[in-house]
C-alpha cells in the first residue's frame, strides 16, 4: 500500500508533520511518501491568475501525489481555529483543476494537534464536515491535545500511554477500512 503522509502547515518544525510522521510509523510494510507542503507554494488563489496562468504545475504534482495513493495520512495545523493559510491555498488550488474531487476518493486518517489542551478541534471540525465533500473518505480521525506534554520531539513518539493505546485503535480501525475496499 503506498501511503501519502503531510501535515496542513508550511513550517519547517511543524508537530503535525512529527505526529502524521509518527502515525505512519505504524504502518510497517507500506511504502510511505512524506510530503511538505513547502515545496509546493504557489501565489495565493485568484479566478484571476487562474485565468491568465492555469493550474501551477506545482499543484498537479502534488494533486497527483494523492491520486498515486491507496491513504492519505495528513495532521491539520489550526490557525485562528482553521486550516494555515499555506494548507486552505494548496486546497483551493487543488480544488479547480478540472474533472477532479480535492482528496481523489482516497481512504485517509485525519490528524491534529496544538501545543494547547483542544488538540486542533477547531480545524478537526472544519475538515470532518468538509474534505467528505471533496472526495475523502475520512477512515478514522485522531487528535493530540497540549502536543508539547504528549510527544517526544527527540525519540519522535508520543509519551502518553492512553493517547498510545487510542491512537493505535485508530491505526487499527483504518488498516481495516483501507482492506475492506480493497475487497
Amino acid at each position: 500500500m503506498k501511503i501519502v503522509v503531510f501535515a496542513g502547515s508550511n513550517s519547517e518544525k511543524s508537530i503535525n508533520l512529527k505526529l502524521a510522521t509518527y502515525a505512519s510509523s505504524f504502518f510497517k510494510d507500506d511504502s510511505i511518501k512524506i510530503l511538505r507542503i513547502s515545496d509546493y507554494e504557489t501565489p495565493l488563489y485568484s479566478p484571476e491568475r487562474e485565468k491568465q496562468n492555469g493550474i501551477p504545475e506545482l499543484i498537479e504534482q502534488f494533486a497527483s501525489e494523492i491520486s498515486q495513493s491507496d491513504l492519505i495520512i495528513l495532521s491539520l495545523a489550526e490557525h485562528n481555529g482553521s486550516y494555515s493559510a499555506a494548507f486552505k491555498n494548496l486546497y483551493d488550488w487543488i480544488s479547480r483543476i478540472p474533472n477532479r474531487k480535492v482528496w481523489d476518493g482516497k481512504p485517509m486518517l485525519l490528524l491534529s494537534t496544538s501545543p494547547g489542551g483542544r488538540g486542533g478541534a477547531g480545524v478537526m471540525k472544519a475538515a470532518l464536515e468538509r474534505f467528505p465533500r471533496d472526495g475523502a473518505q475520512v477512515a478514522a480521525h485522531f487528535s493530540l491535545p497540549s502536543f508539547n506534554d504528549n510527544f517526544d520531539s527527540e525519540q519522535n513518539r508520543l509519551t502518553n500511554d492512553s493517547l498510545i493505546i487510542e491512537l493505535r485503535e485508530v491505526i487499527s480501525k483504518v488498516m481495516l477500512f483501507v482492506k475492506t475496499l480493497n475487497r
